[in-house]
């Protein structure tokens, strides 16, 4: 029987773990890209890959299996087996290890570049799921401001060259030494063809034509004053609407002690 001043073990209740978090009410979107300048980007990224080689080969080694109680092997047959394993792993990698250098694939590595500064161009597939996936890349790429896009059938054009399963996001590194740089020719061709991340936060800096300078000179002979005359982005960037907060779900407090009936 239970003491009357201890409560049962049915009285106590688990705690409910309570996290604030609030929905961003920006929602980043990738500009729609024209099919023109899709068609062209793909092929201008397959005849690029081609004509440089890369491509990563796996030779796939079977080990034939044993039982624990077989004899082990020989002396003399165990430098063959080393000398074997070395031929096999030298075949495997990349065909070209400079230009995979210059290359970030993948979201992970594409974003650890992003946040380095070290790309000055950005492709990502269309076809990623879930879509929220590659949604932070749109801020990093403005935020660094490197050009960056979403291009349909990117990862089903590319890789079969690349000898990949998927290519879901693409970046092309800054190179110390532009002599050694591979796709600098691709990248020219490519980068005037993205649109413009369109991002509500980040206001756009006013270019410098946009101040203006007027001298008028009165009776008494004053100097003129300065006035700064305002563009189209600042306007377009004062401009932006916040979308209302939206609440999934209130909890109440756990912490909150509550009188028990009796």
């Amino acid at each position: 029987m239970a003491t009357a001043g201890k409560p049962v073990k049915k009285d106590f209740k688990r705690k409910i773990p309570a996290k604030t978090s609030f929905i961003s009410p920006f929602t980043p979107k990738w500009s729609p890209l024209p099919q023109e300048d899709m068609h062209f980007i793909l092929e201008t990224l397959k005849d690029k890959l081609l004509s440089t080689g890369l491509e990563k080969k796996e030779v796939k080694v079977f080990h034939p299996w044993r039982k624990k109680k077989e004899q082990k092997p020989t002396a003399t047959s165990e430098p063959d087996l080393q000398v074997s394993q070395v031929q096999d792993s030298s075949k495997n990698g990349w065909t070209d290890v400079a230009a995979r250098r210059q290359l970030a694939i993948g979201i992970n590595e594409v974003t650890k570049a992003l946040e380095r500064n070290e790309l000055k161009l950005v492709l990502v597939c269309k076809s990623v799921r879930p879509k929220h996936m590659t949604d932070h890349l749109i801020t990093l790429s403005a935020t660094r401001g490197v050009p960056a896009c979403q291009v349909p059938r990117l990862s089903q054009s590319l890789s079969q060259p690349l000898g990949l399963k998927s290519v879901l996001a693409l970046g092309f590194r800054r190179c110390a030494s532009s002599d050694g740089e591979l796709f600098t020719d691709t990248v020219d061709a490519i980068t005037p063809r993205v649109p413009s991340l369109d991002v509500a936060w980040l206001q756009v800096a006013a270019p410098k034509d946009s101040v203006a300078v007027e001298e008028e000179e009165d009776a008494g002979g004053k100097k003129g004053h300065k006035r700064k005359l305002k563009t189209e982005s600042e306007e377009s960037a004062s401009s932006c609407t916040l979308q209302p907060l939206k609440v999934k779900k209130i909890i109440a407090n756990p912490a909150r002690k509550r009188k028990r009936k009796s």
